[in-house]
């Protein structure tokens, strides 16, 4: 089992950046995929990027793509997202969720409290 904790999110104007963190407890955390997950309000979670247990294979949303960067420090227990040049569209509460290498949030056995985000135009 593993709890999920996600820092790092905050108000920031369109074009800037952040950097999300989630730290895991346990000693299993690199025996997981993670993922990153993001749900605006009146919308469904969705997919943002997704990374392997060694952190060797990635996948992000279209719309991310370029711009955010997903990460892991498995000698941390830490997995992290940055997000460049941000657009208000990306405007959401997101989730860091472990599990199964999947685009689906059906994938992931644990998932976090989540992290606001919210950009300004």
């Amino acid at each position: 089992q593993v709890q999920l904790v996600e820092s790092g999110g905050g108000l920031v104007q369109a074009g800037g950046s952040l950097r999300l963190s989630c730290a895991a407890s346990g000693r299993t955390f690199s025996s997981y995929a993670m993922g990153w997950f993001r749900q605006a309000p009146g919308k469904e979670r969705e997919f943002v990027a997704i990374i392997t247990t060694s952190g060797a294979v990635t996948d992000y949303k279209n719309s991310v793509k370029g711009r955010f960067t997903i990460s892991r420090d498995n000698a941390k227990n830490t997995l992290y997202l940055q997000m460049n040049v941000l657009k208000p569209e990306d405007k959401a509460v997101y989730y860091c969720a472990a599990g199964r290498y999947d685009t689906g949030s059906t994938g992931y056995n644990y998932w976090g409290q989540g992290t606001q985000v919210t950009v300004s135009s």
